[in-house]
């Protein structure tokens, strides 16, 4: 049981890493990377959407890969590449070769999540995976606040290159500890072996596609583009109509994103730990409710104290919306393969939806002079997103077994 837990502890520090530095490292450190290497935000443009492609591809490709090799090499490999990417950073001053390397490492966050579904099926108890995969996807929270506390160290000395270089070594060791743990764990085989997938080939693949056309799938996949949809426009505008619209200085702003990662860092848990309670679908109505209200205060009231309220709403979502549904699949999918390839598809969903929606508000904001029209979309898709909950079949009982339920 301690080794189970070890691996979770262990999944979930490869998620702040590939997540919290891979991803969200760049975003606190363009202004002094800019100051160094002279790029402009055009450049941080073109980074953000390359990376996002580089997302949707991995996720693919973990899709493809993932069942050949096994979810635990995938996800050792990944955090490898992941550390050397974060290395060779501070190393370069060609500001192309960073941007591939930041690509790359947006890809390294696909490739650990998608396979974590198969690890967290063959190491975690049926009843206990909400709780497990609510601390996981609450890893991206934990990788901000190590950002947030090396940032104010080494950037205002100029000393960006230092941040990169104490996060990759910090990877780096997380990855061999996770090749440690995971070989003496028997997760490092593949989920089925070559010579039984060889001897089932010709009835996988019809199998494969009648399971992924069952209503609860399609149902997940479009719940999955809703959330990118929904919730990464949130954040992309959230400071600039605060201080361009609202009227709020940094220093509240600030605080406002102070509170999402705080709150972040525990909401992932808490709320895996009550879906392990009340079933998954009903922590899906309680998130989708905080994402309904966060929105609905951006547009009724922002002001005072108010948008911290919305803050802490929107981060008591935020957080565990990316372990519910994992949790979910692997509960009502018939395998932990079948789980994986479900899943794999929901990630180019929640990114292809992000992508729209990102790009849906930038036009809206335009078109109307005010953000206050986004925000409201983002309620009714949470609405949505709620009513669409209702359709999903439930999961089976704890006596179910782990990896096998009814749709």
């Amino acid at each position: 049981m301690r080794s189970n837990a070890a691996v979770v502890v262990l999944l979930t520090s490869l998620v702040a890493a590939t997540y919290g530095f891979g991803i969200y490292l760049f975003a606190q450190l363009v202004p002094d990377m800019q100051a160094s290497l002279g790029f402009g935000f055009s450049y941080v443009g073109t980074i953000t959407a390359s990376a996002q492609l580089g997302f949707l591809l991995c996720a693919m490709l973990a899709v493809w890969l993932t069942p050949k090799v096994g979810g635990g090499r995938m996800i050792v490999a990944s955090g490898a590449v992941c550390a050397v990417a974060l290395l060779l950073i501070p190393l370069s001053n060609n500001t192309f070769f960073i941007g591939v390397l930041l690509t790359l490492l947006a890809g390294t966050a696909a490739t650990v999540f998608v396979p974590m579904v198969d690890v967290i099926a063959r190491v975690v108890a049926y009843r206990y995976r909400g709780l497990a995969m609510g601390l996981v996807s609450s890893g991206t929270s934990y990788g901000v606040a190590i950002n947030s506390l090396l940032v104010p160290i080494y950037a205002p000395q100029g000393e960006w290159r230092s941040v990169w270089w104490v996060v990759g070594l910090l990877t780096m060791a997380m990855a061999a500890l996770v090749l440690v743990v995971f070989k003496r764990g028997g997760l490092l085989g593949q989920t089925v072996s070559p010579a039984s997938a060889a001897t089932t080939s010709e009835v996988a693949l019809p199998s494969l596609r009648s399971e992924l056309i069952k209503p609860w799938v399609l149902l997940i996949w479009s719940m999955n583009f809703l959330i990118g949809f929904a919730t990464f426009p949130f954040q992309t505008y959230l400071s600039s109509y605060l201080r361009t619209e609202l009227g709020f200085d940094v220093q509240y702003t600030a605080q406002v994103w102070a509170v999402i990662g705080f709150v972040g860092m525990f909401a992932g848990l808490a709320i895996g730990w009550l879906s392990d309670r009340t079933g998954l679908r009903a922590a899906m109505f309680l998130v989708y409710g905080c994402v309904v209200m966060a929105a609905l205060i951006f547009v009724i009231q922002p002001s005072g104290h108010w948008p911290l309220v919305a803050a802490v709403l929107f981060s008591t979502a935020f957080y565990p919306i990316f372990g519910l549904i994992p949790a979910y699949v692997s509960k009502v999918a018939s395998s932990s393969a079948m789980a994986v390839s479900i899943f794999g598809i929901a990630n180019v969903m929640q990114g292809s939806g992000g992508m729209l929606g990102n790009y849906g508000a930038g036009l809206l904001a335009n078109h109307s002079g005010s953000f206050a029209g986004v925000y409201a979309v983002i309620s009714g898709v949470g609405v949505l997103l709620i009513v669409l909950t209702l359709k999903l079949p439930r999961e089976a009982p704890v006596a179910a077994s782990a990896g096998l339920a009814a749709s």
